[in-house]
């Protein structure tokens, strides 16, 4: 299973990439998000898992290899515009928004936003054509989901 999810991120699989491509692509775009800060916490780790069970239906063993293997594919780079560009061609436009719901999840995991989660959640909104309106409220129902207060991790 861990070389089928591997070959999603490195493409030598020769198999048109589908739906586990989209997949891979969300969790290489978390792990990018929870790794801002340079390391991966135990709670942003937790809330991954979380996420794409839930999003995607997999089951703990799955979830857990795309996890490892979205750690591992993103170790040395941030090629989050590869990762994008999948969404891109394989989402809708008006389906894009649960990618972002998704990294606010990260983001959020500890409780706290920083400014690079903030500033990566930006760019990336903006990459997948995520208006700042259509970001704003959805971090405001990942903060309700999450039982966190609308201010939380804005600026004092």
């Amino acid at each position: 299973m861990l070389n089928r999810i591997r070959s999603l991120f490195t493409g030598d699989d020769g198999v048109e990439p589908g739906e586990d491509a989209l997949q891979a692509a969300a969790a290489a775009l978390m792990v990018e998000a929870a790794r801002t800060d340079d390391t991966i916490s135990e709670a942003e780790r937790d809330r991954i898992l979380s996420v794409v069970r839930s999003h995607f239906k997999l089951s703990e063993e799955e979830a857990q290899d795309l996890l490892s293997a979205a750690v591992f594919d993103t170790e040395d780079v941030s090629p989050y515009l590869r990762y994008v560009s999948v969404i891109m061609d394989r989402c809708p436009p008006g389906h894009r928004l649960w990618i972002i719901e998704m990294l606010w999840e990260v983001a959020y995991a500890d409780g706290v936003l920083n400014d690079l989660e903030s500033s990566l959640l930006r760019r990336i909104g903006g990459l997948l054509h995520i208006s700042d309106v259509e970001r704003g409220e959805a971090r405001k129902r990942v903060l309700a989901r999450l039982g966190l207060p609308d201010d939380a991790g804005l600026p004092v």
